[in-house]
């Protein structure tokens, strides 16, 4: 055997060594030789006392609901104590009860389980007591991505308080279409340096806080014009296409440390030849391009199994035995872990699958789960748990995001900062809440509001600030501004200077006539924390440098935004109105 000693130190060696034995791609920053050795000897430790059977459980995570009734959660119980689960994805919606189950599942569990959830805008996601944090089309918008790090890092301390140790997020799916009915603001925009920029952020805001990210949904959702909760989407671009778009942020980031990958259920012709395969269980996509072209060492999850991109079209067990041969180290959602796991021995027995292949997914969970502390698991306290997930720090962080992402497209009449000693008329328009916004202008600036119906009354050459203000229930619903809004909007701007605030997607201004209009601003979304944020905006009182995440139209293109920096133009008066 050659002596590489001439060439290597010897504690050089070792340490290429320990490297090589650990296959995660998500480890601690600045861990040691000492550390990784330690987490690498738990590692063939643990695996070594199980079972085959439990060696394949962990390769499984389930969805534990605390809104389904006792049955299903004695169902997930069975599961957890004889399938020997590896994980549990939360769901709706009670934080506390989740806290106690998780902390009982963890205690009966022989190894630590996995503890996901989707918190893409926090855990709001799934718990509508915890406060809600910007949808990633509204960070996109944000041009110093240090903030985003910031809100993750908020976004991680939750994750921690509820025993949480991976939010599946962020996306980095790039929205080229938009009607898209499934991504929309779950993306950072429509272009790939952005989505790039912004998902590094977000990545090192949740592991620097040991909490893992993945990122979704390859080998790219951001072109489809179906819902693959619904059924099979197809993305049918050109292997150049693919490349520079859809994988782009994928390749650009596969080196960078994070933890997963989520693989979608989409059909994509150029990579996968098989007629309505999902890339989630084709091996040339999952094997092929993710790990061996791309070279990814972290964890490889599908998306959920029980979508209906899949479970409509192949039998559950059958479905996540599909999923493992293709390549994936973990079954979101498996809906049959028992025959799952029967079926990928069978596979194992017959010399489909190496029993190697399993030990290189198990191993490199065991090894996450250490890395993530889930060697000694602390039991976490569901007292007081909606209030440490909702207080005023979260509000002092969100409003942040939303100030710095919004997006000014024109001021041609200078009419920004509001002026405190003129009257303006406000009309808000569509369909969701818009009180706070109104209450906000009013404590700087005296606004008369009038109603659609009523803006024959609105005196000529009028300052008038109009509000889009969109439903904010869901991320996923396209925006379309309603043809009353565009014609009360038009009949407005004959004889008044406006000032257009949307409350929703830039997209909202898709087909809207903006060229009569003196100033356009886009807030990206329809909530307290957003009009809070847009009034003090809209008052001097903080800077507005916002970049538009996405292309709207032929003349709104990404990267369109102006600056506005506070108070420059700004009369408060010496005692501001109170409440």
């Amino acid at each position: 055997m050659k002596n590489y000693s001439r060439y290597f130190s010897i504690p050089l060696l070792l340490t290429i060594f320990l490297r090589i034995l650990a296959p995660a791609q998500y480890q601690p920053k600045n861990i040691t030789d000492s550390e990784l050795k330690k987490a690498n000897s738990w590692v063939e430790a643990e695996y070594n006392s199980l079972t085959q059977d439990e060696k394949l459980g962990q390769l499984f995570i389930v969805a534990l609901y605390t809104n389904k009734g006792e049955d299903h959660i004695e169902g997930v119980r069975n599961l957890v104590q004889k399938e020997k689960i590896g994980g549990l994805i939360l769901m709706q919606d009670d934080a506390a009860r989740e806290i106690n189950l998780v902390n009982e599942f963890q205690k009966k569990s022989k190894i630590p389980l996995m503890i996901g959830m989707d918190a893409e805008w926090g855990l709001y996601q799934r718990i509508p007591t915890a406060h809600k944090f910007p949808w990633a089309m509204t960070l996109g918008a944000i041009q110093d991505k240090n903030l985003i790090t910031e809100m993750a890092a908020k976004i991680a301390e939750d994750c921690k308080r509820m025993g949480i140790n991976w939010d599946f997020a962020p996306v980095v799916d790039v929205n080229t279409n938009p009607n898209n009915p499934i991504i929309g603001n779950r993306s950072f925009g429509s272009e790939v340096s952005n989505v790039v920029a912004s998902a590094m952020a977000y990545s090192n805001g949740l592991q620097d806080h040991n909490i893992l990210a993945a990122i979704k949904h390859f080998p790219g959702h951001g072109d489809t014009d179906k819902d693959s909760h619904l059924d099979l989407p197809v993305v049918s671009h050109s292997l150049k296409r693919l490349n520079e778009i859809e994988i782009a942020p994928f390749k650009a980031l596969m080196d960078k440390g994070i933890g997963g990958v989520m693989v979608a259920h989409l059909y994509v012709p150029a990579l996968e030849k098989r007629k309505g395969i999902p890339a989630s269980i084709s091996k040339n996509i999952i094997t092929g391009i993710l790990k061996e072209q791309l070279g990814y060492k972290g964890l490889i999850i599908t998306d959920a199994l029980n979508m209906g991109a899949v479970a409509n079209k192949f039998k559950a067990g059958e479905l996540d035995a599909l999923a493992f041969k293709a390549g994936n180290d973990i079954m979101l959602f498996s809906q049959d872990v028992s025959t799952g796991k029967k079926l990928i021995q069978e596979a194992i027995d017959s010399g489909e699958i190496s029993q190697k292949r399993v030990e290189e997914s198990v191993k490199k969970i065991l090894l996450t789960k250490y890395f993530l502390g889930l060697d000694d698991y602390e039991p976490r306290d569901p007292k007081n748990i909606n209030e440490d997930l909702n207080n005023d720090s979260h509000q002092k962080v969100v409003q942040k995001m939303y100030a710095n992402a919004l997006t000014l497209i024109k001021d041609e009449k200078k009419l920004l900062p509001l002026n405190c000693n003129e009257t303006y008329y406000y009309v808000p328009l569509e369909e969701a809440p818009y009180q706070t916004f109104l209450d906000n202008l009013n404590l700087n600036t005296t606004v008369m509001v009038k109603k659609s119906s009523e803006i024959s009354s609105i005196p000529p050459n009028s300052k008038v600030i109009v509000g889009f203000h969109k439903d904010n229930s869901t991320a996923y619903k396209p925006y379309k501004i309603s043809a009353e809004s565009k014609k009360t909007l038009s009949d407005l701007s004959k004889n008044n200077s406006i000032i257009l605030t949307v409350f929703g997607s830039a997209y909202a201004l898709q087909d809207i006539d903006i060229s009569k209009l003196s100033t356009v601003l886009v807030a990206y979304e329809n909530n307290d924390d957003s009009m809070k944020a847009t009034t003090k905006a809209l008052s001097g009182e903080t800077k507005i440098w916002g970049k538009l995440p996405v292309l709207v139209n032929e003349n709104l293109k990404a990267g369109t935004g102006m600056e506005l920096n506070p108070s420059t133009r700004i009369n408060l008066p010496t005692t501001q109105k109170q409440n």
